[in-house]
């Protein structure tokens, strides 16, 4: 069975003045190339993130791989790219030429970077039609982010996309951005270490409370990122606030516990202690392990914790590693496909 990283992105080596070829003046995130080997990803005139090549180079990642023990490795968009704030046409437009350089960086190859697209989610029209264009394309499913502006996953369009992303095979892969920003939040990359955990919990409430898993068809494949956030932890009050406070929150058919099958949540939790509690609260069958490559806080090497935890069988280890991820990328046509 393959290891499978179910959770990494790339960012390309430079693409097109994303001002010129959208007509908005933004602020839009450009490349500055410091060296071969690094750069600065900036937004507008601010610095944002600094990277290598590893983000760009698959004989790089490749490497890398290898030295951790990874077969497979799904490469995702960074969030930074979604452009959801923007107009519709503006944001497909910046989801094409993003999605197409990808495809570039996992061409040389194909049997371990597979490819997952970005689309306008703003817009549900728009996001069907290039995640039909990006399927015929070979990309072999998506990345989201967990929320556009105030609307969250139960918003109209959002689900029929999500319905559209059934009906079509794809998986859906699900990324916290766009975190809310606060004095108390600005310090200690506080956005990321409780913003985003925060994210992905109030999300999966939303797929809960407002009902879609109880409308998109079963055959929707969805995963949620860092561990699906901090849901995990704070399922007992949650479940017991939809019995305790039924009159406010009973908006789900049953209650939250029932929806576990319903999706699942990659292995990005840094730590044996936090990855336990995540498999005896969704179940191995629902653990796929990632990384988070290759950005700072996430983990190297690729699936450390799940291979030293002791607590886990060697079948719930090898699920992990990869049979879990087999599953949701339907990689194996004897393997009936499951959230």
């Amino acid at each position: 069975m393959p290891v499978i990283d179910a959770h990494s992105h790339p960012v390309p080596r430079g693409w097109p003045d994303l001002a010129e070829v959208t007509g908005s003046p933004g602020p839009w995130p450009s490349l500055r190339l410091e060296s071969e080997r690094e750069a600065m990803i900036v937004i507008g005139d601010r610095d944002f993130r600094r990277i290598t090549d590893q983000c760009w180079d698959p004989e790089v990642r490749a490497a890398d791989m290898d030295a951790d023990g990874v077969d497979i490795q799904v490469v995702s968009p960074t969030p930074v790219f979604f452009s959801y704030a923007q107009s519709p046409e503006a944001a497909a437009k910046v989801s094409r030429i993003f999605n197409d350089l990808t495809l570039e960086i996992c061409a040389p190859l194909p049997d371990r970077l597979l490819p997952f697209c970005q689309v306008p989610l703003q817009d549900v029209d728009a996001a069907c039609a290039e995640l039909d264009r990006c399927l015929e394309a070979g990309h072999r499913g998506v990345e989201i982010g967990n929320h556009v502006g105030d609307r969250d996953l139960d918003d109209p369009g959002t689900v029929e996309f999500l319905q559209h992303c059934a009906a079509r095979g794809a998986p859906v892969f699900v990324h916290p951005w766009d975190m809310p920003i606060s004095p108390r939040l600005d310090r200690w990359m506080a956005q990321w270490i409780v913003g985003m955990p925060a994210e992905t919990h109030l999300s999966i409430i939303a797929m809960i409370l407002g009902g879609v898993f109880d409308r998109v068809s079963d055959d929707l494949r969805i995963c949620f990122a860092h561990g699906g956030g901090s849901f995990a932890f704070w399922l007992g009050r949650f479940e017991n606030a939809w019995h305790m406070r039924h009159d406010i929150i009973g908006t789900s058919e049953q209650p939250p516990s029932a929806y576990l099958d319903r999706f699942s949540v990659d292995s990005v939790v840094l730590d044996e202690r936090a990855l336990r509690l995540l498999v005896d609260t969704m179940g191995a069958e629902r653990v796929l392990m990632g990384s988070d490559y290759p950005y700072p806080i996430g983990e190297r090497p690729a699936g450390r914790v799940v291979r030293d935890a002791d607590f886990l069988s060697e079948r719930d280890r090898s699920l992990i590693l990869g049979g879990n991820a087999e599953r949701f990328l339907a990689l194996s046509p004897a393997t009936e496909a499951s959230p």
